[in-house]
């Protein structure tokens, strides 16, 4: 089946709504992984996102889990990203997308890794930021997304320099910018504004991550530097000690949140659903209606 890209996607519909799994980091766990990619591309998303392993580790994968999602009549984003990737190995990352029928890419810089050897390059290809890939895959005809950070660039001196850095971008070719994961809606609608005043009108899509085990949020902290509100917390820690409870509570907390964009104007949601299928369809059952009727495809 031909998929669109999601640039097209973006343009004609009102909300859309996609996901985000990544590989298995041993080949053993690929066929877990290849199942919840069908299970989540049978809930018909507008796409779904897979990411790439530090350093390239699973480039592979992610070429052949976009290959499958692209397969089953839903589009497909592949990750790539700079680090620790050479010029060839670029060039070759590259022909097998094509070669895999993907358009649709999130071009990034990648996290510095941890075991750096004294001395080494850690961007061989010449490309140090996302911009630079950006400007490649658009000349390489991709529709390209960049990623995006409500409460900054844990690496930005301060919030212009990461809009300064956020508009070169744009300005490379962006078609969209997908958000670092958030827990307070506010934090979004501030950064939205501060971005629209510095000429930035790209869409850009809300990240959710649905936190259904009290322990996720120590993670997240360390892994985006996320405000977790009060409210939050107290669920949490209300629920510390029951897993189906804290499930419950979370996927209500992830629901409420989309709601609430949504009313508000932001039009494109993406869930981090950490390879568990369950979660995004409950939230899927929870907004289903909703999405409907603000797509039109039901009386309002």
């Amino acid at each position: 089946m031909q998929t669109s890209s999601i640039a097209e996607k973006l343009k004609s519909k009102k909300v859309t709504v996609s996901f985000e799994i990544f590989p298995p980091k041993k080949q053993a766990g690929f066929e877990s992984v290849r199942q919840t990619a069908l299970d989540l591309a049978s809930l018909n998303p507008d796409f779904i996102s897979i990411t790439y392993g530090a350093g390239g580790t699973t480039q592979s994968n992610t070429a052949e889990l976009a290959s499958l999602i692209e397969k089953n009549g839903v589009s497909a984003l592949a990750h790539l990203t700079c680090v620790r990737l050479t010029k060839k190995k670029l060039e070759e990352n590259i022909a097998a997308f094509k070669s895999q029928g993907i358009k649709n890419i999130l071009a990034l810089r990648g996290d510095m890794p941890r075991d750096i050897n004294e001395g080494e390059d850690v961007f061989p290809s010449g490309f140090s930021h996302a911009s630079n890939l950006i400007t490649l895959l658009k000349k390489e005809g991709f529709c390209v997304g960049g990623a995006c950070y409500p409460e900054g660039h844990p690496e930005s001196a301060n919030r212009d320099e990461d809009i300064d850095k956020l508009k070169e971008k744009v300005e490379a070719g962006a078609d969209f910018l997908t958000t670092q994961m958030f827990f307070d809606n506010d934090m979004l609608y501030s950064f939205l504004y501060r971005m629209q005043s510095a000429g930035i009108h790209v869409p850009v899509l809300a990240g959710i991550m649905p936190i259904t085990n009290s322990s996720q949020v120590s993670k997240m902290v360390d892994l985006s530097n996320a405000y977790i509100p009060r409210r939050l917390l107290s669920i949490c820690d209300k629920f510390r000690s029951s897993p189906d409870a804290m499930r419950q509570a979370g996927i209500a907390y992830a629901t409420e949140q989309i709601i609430d964009l949504i009313s508000n104007g932001v039009r494109g949601i993406h869930i981090y659903t950490m390879n568990k299928p369950e979660i995004a369809r409950a939230i899927m059952r929870n907004i289903d209606s909703i999405i409907a009727a603000t797509n039109g495809q039901i009386g309002a």
